[in-house]
Formats: C-alpha cells, sequence, structure tokens
C-alpha cells in the first residue's frame, strides 16, 4: 500500500464500531474487564496495544501507536506527552550509574539541558560527539546507546546514518535518532539502521500547532525497556491528542510535499539576498551535507537556519521585529511559518559579540512563498544603516513587489 493510501485508511479498525469513517474518541481512567482472568493478563503484560488502566492509553491511543508503527515500517509504538518526554524515555531507560551514553552534539537544545542537569549528576557518562567523529573509538564496554539527531537541530549538519548503525551494532549498541525533522513521510529511519526513532508528534505529524505529543517507534525488543520506563513513570499521552493527532496524520503527506517545496523556494531566494551570509539547509545543492542528505532523505520540510551578515544587536532586533508574516516562536512543524531563536541552549546565558553573524531559524509554513520572500525583503530593509550589514544591502537592492519569485 502506498503512503499516501495507508494514512488514509490506517487506524481505523475501531471506526466500523461507531458506523464512521473517523474512530471514535475514548476517554477512561478505568478500564474494566469481563473477568478476573482478563484482568490478571491485562496486568501482567506491557505491550501497551490493548486496554489495562487509563494512563496506559485507551482504543483511540492504540489507533495512533499501531498507524505510526505501520508508517515506520517497525512493529511497535508508544505514545507520550511530548517530544521531549518521549526524548527524556528512551534516554533515562538507557541511562544510570556506570553506563556511558554517545550523543550527537548538536542535539536539540532540551535534550542536552537534561543529560546535563539529571543523567550526568545521577551517575550517567555522557558524552557528546562531532558530527565528522569515529564513532567506533569512542564507543566503550559501558556504552548502552548512541542517541544522535539528524540534521543536526541548529547547525543543520548530517550523520552518516548507516556508518553509525553499523559501528554502535558492531558492539551491540543500539542507535536511537530523533527523527522529528524528516518524519516517516521523508526519513526511513529503521530501514538505515537506526533501532529507536523519536518524533514530536507536536510539529509536523499533527501539524495544527494545538498539542504536544511524542512518538516513539521500533521492534517490541528494542522498545521494552522504555516501555517499562513509561509504565513507572506515567509519561503517557492524553486520548484527547491522540485523537487530534490521528486527524493531522491523514494529510501529512499532503502537507509535508507543500512545505518542501516551498521551504526549497525561499531557502534558494535567500541565498541570493545581500545581507545572507549563509543558508544551512542540506536539500540545497551547496551545502556540505547534500550528498548525505540525498542518500538518507527522500524530501526536506524545513526548518532551517540562516546566518545573517554581522551587524548590531539593534539592527538583529529590527529585522526579527520587521517581519510581519513569521510569528516568533520556538516550535514548528505547523502551517504557520515561524522565525525561531537558533543559539544552544548552553549558550544563550552570553552575550553576543558585537557585529557577530547572527544565526536564525525559519520554518516555512503553508502561505504563498512569494509573500514570505516579500515579507523577508522587508524586513532585511529595515535594518539599513548599520555597519557590514548595511554595506551588503547596497550591493543589490531588495526586490520590489513586483519582482516576483517562482513557485517551485
Amino acid at each position: 500500500m502506498d503512503t499516501e493510501t495507508l494514512l488514509i485508511h490506517a487506524a481505523r479498525q475501531t471506526a466500523a464500531v461507531a458506523h464512521s469513517v473517523n474512530p471514535p474518541l475514548v476517554r477512561t481512567s478505568t478500564t474494566v474487564f469481563d473477568s478476573f482472568d482478563a484482568y490478571k493478563q491485562a496486568q501482567g503484560t506491557l505491550v501497551f496495544d490493548g486496554p489495562r488502566y487509563g494512563r496506559s492509553g485507551t482504543s483511540t491511543t492504540f489507533e495512533l501507536q499501531r498507524a505510526m508503527a505501520l508508517l515506520a515500517h517497525t512493529e511497535t509504538c508508544v505514545a507520550t506527552s511530548s517530544g521531549l518526554s518521549a526524548i527524556t524515555a528512551v534516554l533515562a531507560a538507557h541511562a544510570g550509574p556506570g553506563r556511558h551514553i554517545l550523543v550527537s552534539g548538536g542535539v536539540y537544545g532540551p535534550t542536552r539541558v537534561f543529560c546535563d542537569n539529571e543523567l550526568i549528576p545521577s551517575g550517567t557518562d555522557v558524552e557528546y560527539f562531532a558530527h565528522d567523529a569515529d564513532i567506533l573509538s569512542l564507543l566503550r564496554d559501558t556504552t548502552s546507546l548512541v542517541f544522535i539527531e539528524t540534521p543536526a537541530s541548529l547547525t543543520m549538519e548530517m550523520w552518516d546514518v548507516p556508518a553509525v548503525c553499523a559501528a554502535a551494532h558492531d558492539r551491540g549498541v543500539p542507535v536511537a535518532c530523533d527523527a522529528t525533522w524528516g518524519t516517516p513521510i521523508f526519513f526511513d529511519a529503521h530501514a538505515l539502521g537506526i533501532d529507536i526513532s523519536i518524533h514530536a508528534a507536536t510539529k509536523f505529524i499533527n501539524g495544527h500547532s494545538d498539542l504536544l505529543l511524542g512518538l516513539i517507534t521500533g521492534t517490541l525488543a528494542a522498545l521494552a525497556d522504555i516501555r517499562t520506563y513509561c509504565d513507572r513513570s506515567g509519561t503517557h499521552a492524553a486520548p484527547d491528542t491522540c485523537w487530534l493527532t490521528l486527524r493531522g496524520l491523514r494529510t501529512l503527506a499532503v502537507r509535508m510535499e507543500r512545505h518542501q517545496r516551498s521551504a526549497l523556494t525561499v531557502a534558494q531566494w535567500l541565498q541570493s539576498r545581500p545581507g545572507i551570509q549563509r543558508v544551512l539547509f542540506p536539500a540545497l545543492a551547496t551545502d556540505p551535507g547534500h550528498k548525505l542528505w540525498r542518500s538518507q532523505f527522500s524530501g526536506a520540510a524545513g526548518p532551517f537556519t540562516v546566518e545573517l551578515a554581522p551587524c548590531s544587536e539593534e539592527a538583529f532586533t529590527r529585522f526579527i521585529d520587521g517581519l510581519s508574516l513569521f510569528s516568533l516562536g520556538t516550535s514548528w512543524g505547523g502551517f504557520e511559518s515561524l522565525v525561531m531563536p537558533a543559539v544552544p541552549h548552553h549558550l544563550r546565558a552570553l552575550a553576543a559579540p558585537s557585529y557577530a553573524p547572527r544565526p536564525v531559524r525559519f520554518h516555512i509554513g503553508l502561505e504563498s512563498p512569494q509573500d514570505l520572500c516579500d515579507d523577508l525583503a522587508a524586513a532585511l530593509a529595515a535594518v539599513q544603516g548599520d555597519g557590514d550589514m548595511d554595506s551588503q544591502l547596497q550591493e543589490t537592492p531588495a526586490p520590489s513587489s513586483d519582482q516576483r519569485t517562482t513557485h517551485g
């Protein structure tokens, strides 16, 4: 079954009971059983695909988990309360005194904060590694997990995923990956060797910026300890959230294609703008990670990072505040375009040097890409009169409204 068809028809097993195309939303805190034997059997299993207790899920939860497992080409899925809770569940399930976890250096900021403030103080040896590091040389007898995010959250650096997985598996170490950026539509994580794939369904999978949800996929064996941790810690998703995510999942393929097309249009336009120092987006042929992206991904939707030419803090503020179609926020993957901070969490307390390059991230939503380019042009014009940025802007005038780019 093609992916587009799968998204429409998966997770509708319970819909027939309601004589509906959509599965019913089932809310309950208490699951009741027909017999004591049925009760004992449910309590004795940690496979979250049947009713046991409201916290562990209802039929609505199980429908979403089955759909996500099918989409990811694997056996099972665990839904959690947020993308971060999915990440911390995976890390915590493999952590402990005497254990060593390798984490890619460019991971999502809160992932690093959790490692630094929770795992390390409790005795786990967390080691961060660069995207060009020799993973095999970093593995130890005590290594319990390799955790990567591809591409890296802010720098957009790509990982050679098959090489990382081969090195880890040679030592019997599982590999987990934050695969939120590509989703299963553009990134077949398990086919590349990843054991545990993590998605902040808050973002593209739901797509409507109205909920928080995490999804973890893998084989039953790969997720066994994670299920146990979730059961102990109560980090489960609410049925209402799962139902809304199922609704968003139906249009995921269509939305991802549109996000990709618009993101490429805007990124290519930005590359030609004075005042833009670099566009970090592996889907661009000029990006250092483009070859790896082409070999591992079937598409790209963003977000991406842009480095503005050096300018003062005041000019940078004028640029951000000059945007009208880009909302200023810290999430992405929804219908709306966003401009986001691009400073790592562990560096945010440090003041940026005067006239330093200014990194900023953009999520390209479902608006007209031409309107977004016009909005960016106006914001870039607002920083004229500021040092190096001004000299670059004067080299080529910002496009007027009649200099239309082609939708690509």
